[in-house]
């Protein structure tokens, strides 16, 4: 059985804080061929399309394409602020190998 990814509270607080329902934006999750390990991640405001898997919290959805959502399985879309900056993170059970900027991994 395919488990759909989860939204942490932090990332939900995000969107919250930016206003992104507000504007009728979601946190689109996308994966796209590419990248320095053969996926990267696609983390952008979006509207939500017809299809999408939609993960709703304190207002605000994440979407994720059937298509993306195979290779989210599992996975946990975060938000962190490090010294590097904040950034909506995506933590993959999947992934066999990332790369260092942790947006590009590999299957």
């Amino acid at each position: 059985m395919n488990l759909p990814p989860k939204v942490t509270d932090r990332a939900f607080e995000r969107l919250a804080e930016i206003g992104a329902a507000d504007q009728g934006q979601a946190l689109r999750v996308a994966v796209e061929g590419g990248g320095c390990s053969g996926f990267q991640y696609e983390i952008a405001l979006d509207a939500p399309a017809a299809d999408d898997l939609i993960l709703e919290g304190q207002g605000q959805q994440v979407v994720v394409d059937t298509v993306s959502l195979p290779f989210l399985e599992n996975a946990v879309i975060d938000f962190t602020e490090e010294l590097i900056g904040a950034r909506f993170v995506i933590e993959n059970p999947n992934a066999t190998s990332s790369c260092g900027c942790g947006t590009s991994f590999s299957m």
